[in-house]
């Protein structure tokens, strides 16, 4: 870290600020919406929960060059472009980590620096990364023979069972005392691979897919050896397994991908974040069932085990991370009625409440919220049966007039296995919003303010 970028921190001037979710969370279109909310914060007044805006002391927000030149850049301006089209189209997510850098420009509210310097600026680092990559964090804990035991339990269950059969069944013709080939390890770890796509397809949507790089591998690690290897089911215990057999070159890999993957990426980037937020479609796995909804918590839980925060913690103990604010959003809010964003906001509460506490009792600051980077559905009403009912109306992604209808409740508390019947939940997706002068004012939203405040009001 430059000397410059170290000393903005102690001053407290600047703030990593750390985005990341599952896939299909919304990522992209919340640093967009971000971005662009506070590019316009001087001349909209859409966010009356950020008290810098809503006390007029915000003086200006610009992007500015990014201090680590070897990330990519997170393209705002092809995002935005992307929303602002006619017609608008969502923007296309992001595959592997990115940046961008903001200075937001303000007016101290100190007593003591007014006098001195009234005008004060603050550097916010957003950094974009998959949280497929945030799954193989748990990894570091676990031995080749653990993590294969964790995956054999898994595809037990359905839909797992059935989506991994052909891997399975390769895998049992494999000999594990057998030399290693390049051309076995490939293929097998090929149809693993293809195993988690399945997995990740919109009729199973399931989360909890490791190794991470694996459907997510980025522009560094494509075709890589690295990637080439998978767990196994069977590992018996009383054979000799010599150093250049297919088992001992598994288990080589699976190590180098932990250290050369893994933890490379963590101490090169987690040992700077200050804060995160971790985005999760909630709603997603209304409409998937029981089964989707227990992999997505369990994953997240696994994640958020693995971010224990005391000196004795995984995250502490190999980086030496400092986060001193954690925000957990359930997106997509405008996808239910208003009378719902409180049972969003307890769903995930409830959902994540064992980790919501670890974190707390480690000192850690944090919340849960339900929120909409960008709000594409109205509130409406219609009379059903002679009773006047709550509905959102919108443009759906696949159709070309709006509609209104009623999603479906969500409760508060998870269902049980046999309560997610099919057509119980149908919270569809909607185009973006068009809107007439979105390059003049912020963006349409729900409780992004809210975020904005948490996650940086206490530094202005």
């Amino acid at each position: 870290m430059k000397f410059n970028e170290k000393f903005n921190r102690s001053l407290d001037k600047q703030v990593k600020l750390a985005v990341t979710g599952l896939s299909r969370s919304g990522k992209t279109v919340f640093i967009t919406s971000l971005v662009h909310q506070l590019l316009h914060g001087l001349e909209d007044r859409r966010l009356p929960f950020f008290k810098i805006v809503s006390t007029d002391r915000l003086r200006g927000t610009k992007i500015l060059p990014q201090p680590d030149m070897h990330i990519p850049t997170f393209r705002y301006d092809r995002a935005i472009e992307q929303l602002c089209g006619d017609p608008p189209t969502w923007p296309e997510p992001t595959n592997g980590i990115s940046e961008v850098r903001l200075a937001i420009r303000y007016l101290s509210n100190n007593p003591l620096l007014k006098r001195m310097s009234p005008i004060k600026t603050l550097y916010v680092d957003i950094v974009d990364y998959p949280g497929e990559w945030l799954l193989d964090l748990p990894l570091l804990e676990l031995s080749y023979e653990e993590w294969s035991e964790q995956i054999a339990r898994l595809c037990e269950m359905e839909p797992r069972a059935t989506l991994s059969q052909e891997w399975r069944t390769f895998l049992e013709t494999l000999d594990l005392t057998s030399e290693a080939e390049d051309s076995t390890l490939r293929q097998v770890s090929q149809l693993y691979t293809d195993f988690l796509y399945r997995c990740k397809e919109p009729q199973y949507n399931l989360s909890l897919l490791q190794p991470g790089r694996f459907t997510m591998p980025g522009e560094d690690l494509k075709g890589a050896p690295l990637l080439e290897f998978c767990p196994l089911l069977k590992i018996p215990q009383d054979i000799d397994y010599n150093d250049n057999s297919l088992y001992a070159e598994m288990k080589r890999r699976y190590e180098s991908y932990k250290e050369h993957v893994v933890k490379k990426f963590y101490k090169a980037h987690f040992s700077s974040f200050d804060r995160q937020i971790i985005l999760a479609d909630v709603l997603r796995t209304f409409n998937t069932g029981y089964a989707s909804f227990v992999d997505m918590r369990d994953a997240i839980n696994m994640v958020l085990k693995s971010f224990h925060y005391g000196k004795s913690g995984l995250i502490n103990k190999f980086f030496g991370l400092k986060i001193d604010k954690m925000l957990f959003a359930a997106t997509k809010a405008d996808h239910v009625t208003p009378d719902q964003l409180s049972h969003l906001e307890s769903f995930l509460q409830n959902m994540l409440a064992t980790s919501q506490n670890n974190a707390t009792f480690e000192g850690v600051s944090s919340e849960t919220l339900a929120l909409a980077a960008v709000k594409c559905t109205q509130a409406a009403h219609t009379t059903f049966q002679g009773k006047k009912m709550s509905c959102i109306k919108g443009m759906p992604i696949e159709g070309d007039k709006p509609i209104a209808l009623f999603p479906g409740e969500v409760p508060i508390e998870v269902p049980m296995p046999e309560e997610w019947v099919e057509g119980r939940f149908h919270f569809m997706a909607f185009k973006p919003p068009r809107l007439a002068n979105v390059h003049g004012s912020g963006l349409p939203h729900i409780r992004l303010d809210h975020a904005l405040e948490f996650l940086l009001g206490d530094k202005f």
